[in-house]
């Protein structure tokens, strides 16, 4: 069974003999490529909508999996059980996965790990498990297809972090490589668009955008 880019990445970031929840797993096949992993890792299959529920049991089926991937219908956190230490979401906006977690944060604390890929809003998404009780414990940028994604791993802990490192994530500012430029050259012409389309009453945002600009300059050009 195929995978994109992106989920395998993803996939290949979860350690062995974790016991992992992907919420919002959609079709299962990021469940399926982790238990064929032969890293002793367990998962389960979860999403909101009972459509991707039938079609993730089918593929598991087809695969022959049924004994290794449990497949539950439940919002969010909410068909976490505690043999759980990893917790998956990927393919949201940065503010769904934020209401995700703050609408159980009972749950939400009890996980040693997450796996972040939001399609936006990153920052925020930062800011609030570092508030929350968790520091940066890895980023990687995977290219699938025409688009450049950030996945950033959580882990239990406290560390602080400065603006910057929020914005850029404290992980790749160190790495950096080939897709950390593209991604943020990216961002910085998406910026210098907004700045010609806002109107000058927008002054505080466009005095935002170009410090944001400037400083995205000194990193892709250092």
């Amino acid at each position: 069974m195929k995978i994109n880019a992106r989920l395998k990445k993803i996939g290949d970031l979860v350690e062995a003999n974790s016991s992992c929840l992907d919420v919002g797993c959609d079709h299962a096949l990021l469940d399926i490529y982790l238990v064929r992993q032969n890293k002793n890792i367990r998962a389960v299959a979860s999403d909101i909508a009972e459509g991707p529920v039938e079609q993730a049991k089918r593929n598991i089926k087809r695969e022959r999996l049924e004994e290794e991937i449990d497949v539950r219908i439940g919002e969010g956190l909410s068909t976490y059980t505690k043999d759980i230490n990893t917790v998956i979401i990927s393919g949201m906006g940065g503010r769904s996965t934020v209401a995700i977690c703050k609408n159980n944060m009972k749950i939400f604390r009890k996980i040693d790990t997450y796996i972040i890929s939001p399609n936006n809003y990153q920052e925020e998404v930062k800011r609030f498990f570092t508030k929350n009780g968790y520091y940066i414990a890895n980023e990687e940028f995977v290219r699938d297809k025409r688009f450049i994604y950030q996945i950033i791993i959580f882990k239990k802990g406290k560390k602080k972090y400065t603006k910057k490192e929020y914005f850029f994530g404290p992980v790749f500012l160190m790495k950096k490589g080939p897709l950390f430029r593209e991604y943020y050259e990216k961002e910085m012409k998406s910026r210098e668009i907004l700045i010609s389309l806002l109107p000058n009453s927008f002054r505080y945002k466009k005095y935002k955008t170009k410090k944001e600009i400037k400083m995205i300059k000194n990193e892709i050009e250092d």
